[in-house]
């Protein structure tokens, strides 16, 4: 029994010879303190293990070729170092070297079955020192539970599942801070998301164009931002909130283009709204076609649903169009435009008739109702629209026959700029429209859109030779018939629906613009320097995103803006470049403002004052 301490000693003072960074229990120890060996002899030392017949089973346990090769793993797993510790005798009570996180982390998730058949390869493979250290504690174990272990172990998998299934289920990761939750869970907001549940919205009317792409198009804002803001709106998020805490789903848009967003998507439920609303009431009433209910579902705006619905409105005569409905003469007019050569327009006429006497009044009939489907076919509307934006297209307004004979004088005098005004719609001035409008209001004024000639004939000669050209040859009276419909579709329903629609988007424009230049004027007052003839620095202050700063002179120029990260250990340097900016500007006075961290800057700055960091400037707060 004596010589199996001798080996142990020696052991010992192999480890202490190989690495310098054991525990100091090695070190200290009176058996470390013979004559240092160099590496080399003793790595060519012998390493035959002692036969000793006389040794317990625990202790004598043959080393098989399996533990020979597994001993020669520097990390272990926790649980079999455990057992090994508990099996050693308390001669062999020696602390062991602790491989590192990483290395262990790595070998843990490795199947046993490798170590049988194949040479573990570990990041930092030095020295055979350890090898030795685990030899003894694997003779604590028996044969039996070195075969055991070469079953590959069911836990392995089982710890790996959990870990991705915890990562999934809480969005963690090791080495960066947690991602903030958005109200909707679909995903994390640290990463930009493009479609938050893809660019289909459902609302609550359905209309035949997709409110995502009629809001991208109005507003100029790409798809998926609109999709993320519709579905923000309707989590009920506020304007300021989104701004602040939404900024990758909404590709960092400004609160000014978040609230033209909004008022925009209004608008546009509005038009569903009464859409779906006309659409039953005419349902009730049975006035309601297929052609109708597309017309009407293809309306983007109140004006074009107005001058769709506009017949059908309980009160109002009918149109002229409707009125020959009524006398059954829309088979004739769907006649000329699909088979005009068996049409008899004779055989419509009924002597003791009103509208039906003449052939005259026939034709009149038919050409009603032909300008009426001309007039409400959305590729004629959208061609006439494309055509008006290639021309020069002017508003004019005038002196009213009326205010110039009997009307205030102060009043018609502050509309002197006006009596004869005429300027392209392109480059009127918004406070231009406003100030005719008021003119207008106050019937001092006449105001008219003007669209060129040119624009009424190019049209016409489409609609007659492209849009509505016959399927058939026209007889001479025929084609003169359906001419006449085109121009009379211009002149009585679509100009005066270009005109108000022109009229209707200068003035939302310029109401829009008004509210700008009143925030332009309120910021350049709330920006004058309450101190007069003073540099101020303006600090917001923040712990996460940093404290804000802004520099401006005593004329409330803009000198320089930056952000510095007082509260988050990195205090001394950010004071070099607060110091360096306050010497660069002259700027002695620091104003901080009311809020999150307020207190903790505060302090910061007066710790620096009182120090006379900022010297030679003397600085207040």
């Amino acid at each position: 029994m004596s010589s199996l301490p001798r080996r142990v000693k020696s052991e010992a003072k192999a480890l202490t010879s190989e690495d310098d960074e054991l525990p100091s229990l090695l070190t200290s120890s009176s058996e470390s303190e013979e004559e240092w060996e160099p590496k080399s002899k003793i790595a060519k030392r012998p390493r035959l293990p002692k036969k000793n017949e006389a040794k317990t089973k625990k202790v004598a346990a043959p080393r098989s070729a399996v533990a020979r090769k597994k001993v020669k793993k520097v990390a272990i797993k926790e649980e079999m170092s455990m057992l090994n510790m508990v099996s050693m005798p308390f001669w062999q009570d020696i602390s062991l070297p602790v491989a590192p996180a990483e290395d262990n982390g790595m070998q843990l998730l490795k199947p046993k079955e490798e170590d049988v058949g194949t040479k573990p390869k570990t990041l930092n493979q030095k020295p055979e020192v350890p090898k030795k250290m685990e030899i003894n504690s694997f003779q604590g174990r028996n044969v039996k539970s070195l075969e055991s272990d070469e079953k590959p172990s069911t836990s392995v998998p089982v710890v790996g599942n959990q870990v991705k299934h915890e990562k999934s289920e809480e969005d963690f990761a090791f080495d960066e801070p947690p991602f903030k939750k958005i109200k909707s869970t679909t995903c994390p907001e640290g990463k930009p998301v493009k479609n938050l549940g893809g660019n289909k919205v459902k609302e609550e009317f359905e209309m035949n164009w997709d409110i995502v792409q009629a809001l991208s198009e109005i507003t100029n804002v790409e798809p998926w931002v609109c999709a993320n803001l519709i579905r923000l709106f309707q989590e009920e998020n506020t304007i300021p909130f989104i701004a602040r805490y939404r900024k990758e789903l909404i590709n960092n848009l400004e609160a000014d283009a978040l609230r033209e967003v909004q008022q925009t998507l209004e608008e546009l439920r509005t038009v569903a709204k009464k859409t779906h609303t006309m659409i039953q009431k005419l349902k009730k009433e049975g006035k309601l076609s297929g052609c109708l209910l597309t017309a009407l579902l293809n309306c983007r705006t109140l004006e074009e649903l107005d001058h769709v619905s506009a017949p059908y409105k309980t009160g109002s005569k009918g149109t002229k169009a409707q009125r020959a409905k009524q006398l059954g003469l829309e088979p004739a007019a769907l006649s000329l435009l699909q088979n005009p050569m068996e049409l008899n327009l004779f055989s419509y006429i009924r002597p003791n008739t009103k509208g039906l006497s003449t052939i005259q009044e026939v034709e009149a009939g038919v050409q009603h109702i032909l300008a009426d489907i001309f007039a409400k076919d959305k590729d004629t509307l959208d061609f006439i629209r494309k055509l008006c934006q290639q021309r020069y297209i002017c508003i004019q307004s005038a002196l009213a026959k009326v205010s110039s004979k009997s009307g205030n004088e102060k009043d018609i005098d502050k509309f002197q700029l006006y009596h004869e005004f005429s300027c392209n719609i392109k480059n009127i001035q918004h406070h231009q429209i406003l100030a005719i409008n008021r003119g207008e209001n106050l019937k001092i004024l006449t105001v008219k859109v003007n669209i060129p000639d040119g624009v009424k004939n190019e049209f016409c000669w489409w609609c007659v030779n492209e849009r509505w050209r016959p399927k058939q040859f026209l007889k001479p009276e025929l084609m003169r018939i359906l001419r006449n419909s085109v121009e009379d579709a211009y002149k009585r329903l679509i100009y005066p629906l270009l005109c108000r629609e022109f009229r209707s988007k200068l003035t939302s424009d310029a109401e829009k613009e008004s509210v700008m230049m009143f925030g332009r004027n309120l910021r350049q007052l709330l920006l004058t320097s309450p101190v007069r003839g003073r540099t101020l620095m303006g600090v917001d202050p923040g712990y996460k995103h940093g404290c804000k700063l802004a520099i401006i002179s005593p004329t409330s120029q803009i000198l320089h803006t930056d952000v510095v990260y007082l509260h988050s250990g990195q205090g001394f340097r950010e004071a070099e470049k607060i110091k360096r900016l306050l010497l660069q500007c002259n700027c002695s006075t620091v104003v901080i403002g009311n809020g999150t961290a307020c207190r903790e800057t505060e302090a910061y700055f007066a710790d620096l004052i009182m120090k006379k960091y900022f010297a030679p400037l003397d600085v207040v707060y």
